[in-house]
């Protein structure tokens, strides 16, 4: 079971009561204010936007983003400026990420110091921001196979639906299971099994485009989402499926083979609706009768 602490109990050198021993009290309002904003949000594109209203009173920016890995967020409007500024931002010395800034004109000595006074603001936040996502992505996340979970996929396939209808776009969607996949847990055991489904979710994975997205439901279901869907681009991701599997040692080993339903989104559909009508085309193809799809 995977587990994320969102509870920081090291101690921080850093205290936020220090960043005002040095300043006049005619800004004190104004710095516990920012402070008081910064932390009323857990969303890192909201923390960086309130931050750079107070930035831009010292410096003239078109954009200001922030980095670490894979993260990446940016204040709203961001554009290119005429030269960059980038600061390292750190936490008790352990690198937190990178502030960049799309500046306009030089950056002056005094203003410069007041940024890396600001920046003491703006590390707690962020690193309580990027907690709570990595939190949030782990409970969306199928532990196993690191494929998205049913409750992630239930959030996607409404804002795919949403996006098609307004766009007035073809929305797919697939679902799979593996066939007799009982029988060779059971007689392989679990961690078979399990090393099966991995297998099979990494077949799935490499069969799709980067707009698709691929869950699992728990078991041996799993389901993927076609955005900007065509009756020839499932059926290139249905063949690339079975080439997948038949191209994996463990898979072929076992001789493993899956089962696929998919339809389109018609006008009518509510999430459940759809999904049925797939679900209908998997219990059909895996009994052996024809899969049609529909248009509408």
């Amino acid at each position: 079971m995977q587990t994320l602490d969102l509870i920081d109990s090291r101690a921080y050198e850093y205290n936020a009561f220090k960043i005002f021993e040095s300043g006049n009290t005619e800004n004190t309002q104004r710095k516990l204010a920012l402070m008081e904003q910064l932390q009323c949000t857990l969303e890192l594109d909201n923390i960086l936007n309130i931050f750079a209203m107070e930035a831009a009173k010292y410096i003239s920016l078109s954009g200001l983003y922030f980095t670490q890995g894979d993260v990446r967020t940016a204040i709203r409007g961001s554009r290119q400026g005429k030269a960059e500024r980038q600061f390292s931002l750190k936490l008790n010395n352990e690198f937190l990420g990178i502030l960049t800034y799309a500046i306009n004109a030089p950056i002056s000595v005094a203003n410069n110091k007041i940024l890396e006074e600001l920046h003491q603001y703006i590390i707690h936040p962020i690193n309580n921001a990027i907690k709570y996502k990595n939190a949030m992505a782990l409970a969306m996340q199928d532990s196993l196979t690191g494929l998205a979970n049913r409750r992630y996929f239930d959030e996607q396939l409404k804002r795919a639906m949403h996006h098609a209808n307004r766009h007035k776009r073809q929305v797919g969607l697939m679902v799979a299971d593996l066939n007799k996949f009982k029988i060779v847990n059971d007689t392989h055991g679990h961690n078979i099994g399990d090393e099966i489904l991995k297998s099979f979710a990494k077949a799935l994975q490499v069969s799709v485009r980067d707009s698709d997205s691929v869950f699992r439901f728990g078991g041996d279901e799993f389901a993927i989402i076609v955005e900007e869907a065509s009756e020839q681009s499932l059926y290139v991701i249905e063949m690339r499926i079975k080439d997948a599997i038949s191209n994996d040692a463990l898979l072929t080993k076992y001789n493993v083979s899956c089962s696929l339903g998919y339809t389109f989104m018609n006008r009518a559909d509510d999430e459940k609706s759809f999904f049925e009508r797939a679900d209908q085309a998997l219990y059909k193809q895996k009994h052996g009768r024809p899969l049609t799809l529909s248009i509408v």
